[in-house]
């Protein structure tokens, strides 16, 4: 078959497996708004008909749009949703404590779930303008730039969730890029310490339940302003002596003492900017019992959920976890645990493989694209739906701290929905223009 002609092949088991995935997010999401009584008291399924309806739609016409010709506008786009994001950030609404939506009426979207396909466009667009250099640190550090303003923006709200995606994103679109290794090893140790300095406090002060002398150095403003000054003396002195000496463990001494200096800079950062119930989302995961009717509510139940559909499941609309309202955004957060009580293990089983099926799917069109930017875009693509999938599902089983992200194509909600169909759209259209050099 000549290439052209392969060219106008639509990839059919990538579109199909989503629209499974929705059809099942729409029937278990009229399940959680059935109450003990068996009577529906929640609209939210029509809605989310309508939603897929529309996202049906949104991957046809993505699918045959040329995804190039996002290059040409990224920026553009980019700059748009930055100011979007600066305007919700200031005049949005404000749901559960994060003022995270913009909207008329009962139309409300999420700005945060969009800015991450618009990052990957852009980020992809600079990515392939600078496909030679981006093994270089200047390179690097532009790229974080790139993803770090939409994330910091989105942090801000607060919406730890929605931000922290951002990070796969950019560490799978920047390996498949070429980036340094130790580059990106630099950006996960220094992001997993800002995590674990952040809710250093709140371990000592819940799960050791005692003082901790390091973790009162470590928060002190009093005691961190020397330490600070005294990383920041060493960075200076080991820049001085790579200059001068030109000698590698002058480096490596700026590689681990700069991590430590920004880890730290970044925790002051993220206490002053994350709420304590955000906080206290990382503690209940190393102990739910701590806070059992308050913060690790959530996590318990839906442990409880999960656990009580045992092999086979109870059967559809006969989950008592769901139907009794124990479990709080259980048609978004919480609906792989509604699923896992109803469908049971071999239900779980069955929503694993299709989501396996797709980023399978997804990685062939990747791997496929002979077009640079194609395969950044896709491999962003692939990295956003990858991390949605593991966080919402170890959240619901207790394996991954509660972060509020939506399970992609299951949870109820019209801007992550449409975030993932654009997705889809854009992967289908790299697989039909997959010769493209």
């Amino acid at each position: 078959m000549s290439a052209n002609r392969d060219v106008l092949k639509f990839d059919i088991l990538l579109f199909t497996t989503t629209i499974a995935l929705m059809v099942i997010g729409v029937f278990f999401i009229y399940s959680s708004g059935v109450n003990s009584s068996g009577e529906s008291v929640s609209n939210e399924w029509i809605k989310q008909i309508i939603w897929v309806v529309t996202s049906i739609a949104i991957i046809i016409f993505f699918s045959l749009y040329d995804y190039a010709k996002f290059k040409l506008v990224s920026f553009y786009i980019y700059l748009g949703m930055i100011l979007v994001l600066i305007i919700t950030l200031f005049w949005g609404i404000e749901i559960n404590g994060a003022r995270s939506w913009i909207g008329i009426g009962p139309f409300r979207l999420q700005p945060a779930e969009f800015s991450k396909i618009v990052v990957i466009f852009y980020l992809g667009s600079f990515l392939d303008n600078n496909y030679k250099k981006i093994h270089t640190l200047k390179k690097f550090i532009q790229a974080i730039v790139i993803f770090a303003i939409p994330m910091l923006l989105t942090l801000v709200q607060p919406d730890f969730g929605s931000a922290i995606v951002n990070v796969p994103i950019f560490l799978v679109m920047m390996f498949l890029a070429g980036a340094r290794l130790k580059h990106l090893i630099y950006l996960i140790i220094t992001g997993s310490m800002i995590i674990y300095l952040t809710a250093l406090p709140a371990w000592s002060r819940y799960i050791v339940q005692e003082e901790v002398l390091i973790v009162k150095v470590l928060t002190e403003m009093a005691t961190l302003q020397y330490v600070l000054l005294a990383l920041l003396i060493i960075i200076l002195l080991a820049l001085a002596g790579l200059r001068f000496f030109r000698a590698s463990y002058y480096y490596w001494i700026v590689y681990f003492i700069s991590s430590i200096f920004l880890s730290l800079a970044g925790a002051i950062g993220g206490r002053a900017v994350l709420k304590e119930y955000q906080i206290m989302r990382l503690i209940i995961f190393i102990d739910p019992q701590v806070d059992p009717q308050g913060a690790g509510w959530n996590m318990i139940q839906s442990i409880t959920a999960v656990g009580a559909g045992g092999f086979w499941g109870r059967g559809f609309l006969q989950g008592s976890q769901s139907h009794l309202r124990y479990l709080p955004q259980q048609s978004s957060d919480f609906i792989f645990s509604i699923f896992s009580e109803e469908a049971g293990f071999v239900g779980a089983i069955v929503v694993f493989a299709l989501y396996i099926l797709v980023l399978v799917r997804s990685l062939i069109v990747v791997n496929s694209s002979n077009d640079r930017f194609g395969v950044a875009i896709g491999g962003g693509i692939v990295g956003m739906i990858f991390f949605h999938v593991i966080i919402n599902t170890g959240m619901a089983i207790g394996i991954m701290p509660i972060t509020g992200i939506p399970l992609f194509f299951l949870s109820y909600g019209g801007s992550s929905l449409w975030t993932a169909s654009i997705g889809i759209g854009i992967l289908l259209s790299i697989y039909q223009r997959r010769y493209r050099n």
